[in-house]
């Protein structure tokens, strides 16, 4: 595993990305245990003045990619979202979710996480499992193209 690399930060809000605009903020993240919040604002709500399960879904990946993304080589490998479920529990209209991911499987070529997503009384709002590929770099070790003489 390397450190991540300058572009990846651990704890923040990248700019000019999704986690910006739905205000994600990355609390810490670690190969085993990733913490993020997102505020629920009318911005975050569906048309019934909820919020949307697609800010939820936004929440649990960003947090699954961030927990596969340091837990790799980043000279030879990206992590890429390949599939997630999410079963919505409460309906949630204001204040802060705290969403915690922690790995299930981690193999050569995916990862899985789960993720539980809670409201500021600790009450499950969400619980998501993603899905993450583990595309190998060019050039990187375990690259095909290498043998393909």
């Amino acid at each position: 595993m390397s450190e991540p690399g300058p572009a990846l930060q651990t704890s923040g809000t990248p700019p000019n990305t999704l986690m910006q605009t739905l205000g994600i903020e990355l609390v810490g993240a670690t190969p085993e245990r990733v913490v993020a919040t997102m505020p629920v604002t009318p911005a975050h709500h569906q048309p019934f003045g909820i919020l949307h399960g697609g800010a939820s879904v936004a929440l649990a990946e960003t947090v699954a990619s961030y927990g596969s993304t340091v837990s790799i080589d980043l000279s030879r490998q990206r992590a890429v979202g390949l599939e997630i479920n999410a079963n919505h529990l409460r309906a949630v209209s204001e204040g802060v979710l705290t969403a915690v991911g922690t790995p299930i499987h981690k193999g050569r070529s995916t990862q899985l996480w789960g993720v539980e997503i809670r409201d500021e009384q600790g009450r499950l709002v969400c619980v998501s499992r993603c899905t993450l590929a583990l595309l190998q770099l060019p050039g990187g070790r375990n690259d095909r193209r290498e043998d393909a003489d």
